[in-house]
């Protein structure tokens, strides 16, 4: 007889977006959510006392937390390649954009915004224009990811090069901002 893991923080967020991103976010219940743990969804709040609003709370912030690695180097292509980790990871948990671009979490991105805004200064920008071009870039990537999802979910546009799009697109923000 094969022993459970037990239930955890982390477990019960895992487990919540391997259903939205199987199934959508509009399946997401606490009740499947349980189901999918193999526990009462009552358990679950033991780890969550505040419930389903909760839960998409700490959702957001898993997926949306994704701040630039340290390292050294060219600062356009580290942020080159952390853009494009990040949208990839936006596309891989495409059911929890919405709950990134419409509910009121201002942490969930702090520590994202935060370290653009810290690599930008490092390449010589003032506080102002770091801050904005933190905006700047965001902005484009939170865009880009839900034009893609909403244009893949229409299936239109199917011959177009959305890879290719999106590097033209982050080139010219770091051409400005970095």
């Amino acid at each position: 007889m094969s022993q459970r893991p037990p239930l955890t923080r982390e477990r019960i967020i895992e487990s919540a977006l391997h259903l939205i991103d199987g199934q959508g976010l509009g399946r997401l219940t606490m009740r499947r959510l349980g189901d999918a743990l193999e526990v009462e969804a009552m358990a679950i709040y033991h780890h969550l006392p505040h419930g389903k609003e909760q839960l998409l709370e700490q959702l957001i912030a898993y997926v949306a937390a994704h701040p630039v690695p340290p390292g050294a180097g060219d600062v356009r292509d580290r942020l080159r390649t952390w853009a494009g980790g990040y949208r990839d990871r936006l596309l891989q948990h495409i059911g929890v954009m919405p709950l990134i671009v419409t509910r009121r979490n201002p942490g969930a991105l702090m520590a994202t915004t935060q370290s653009v805004q810290d690599l930008l200064r490092t390449a010589g920008r003032t506080e102002a224009e770091a801050a904005i071009g933190a905006h700047t870039l965001l902005g484009y990537l939170l865009g880009t990811v839900a034009l893609d999802a909403r244009e893949q979910a229409a299936e239109t546009a199917p011959d177009v090069d959305r890879d290719g799009r999106f590097q033209a697109g982050l080139d010219g923000i770091l051409a400005t901002i970095a």
